[in-house]
């Protein structure tokens, strides 16, 4: 005999936005300031591909149904999103400090 849940996995979580919504902030505008300095010096080819999976990984975090049982997969695709997005700057950070020794 099994216990029920006394939650349903269909009843909307009531603060499914919460992680979608740290991660984006400040995600979303690197990213377009990534993207607008990619597009001005015309280098899409191998970097629009990073751009591109960090935009739908943000979109899918957003997307994904409401329900409690998504909220690993909506944290997962945010983290990864961020990480996918910050990585550049990071790198050309860590190159700056190197360099400036």
């Amino acid at each position: 005999m099994t216990a029920k849940d006394p939650r349903p996995s269909h009843v909307p979580h009531r603060t499914w936005w919460k992680a979608p919504l740290i991660v984006s902030v400040p995600g979303v505008p690197l990213l377009a300031l990534e993207y607008g300095m990619v597009l001005a010096h015309a280098g899409m080819e191998q970097y629009g591909g990073m751009l591109h999976t960090a935009l739908a990984l943000f979109a899918v975090a957003w997307a994904l149904p409401h329900r409690r049982s998504m909220r690993t997969p909506r944290v997962l695709a945010a983290c990864a999103a961020l990480a996918i997005t910050v990585f550049p700057v990071g790198i050309l950070a860590l190159l700056a400090v190197a360099f400036s020794a």
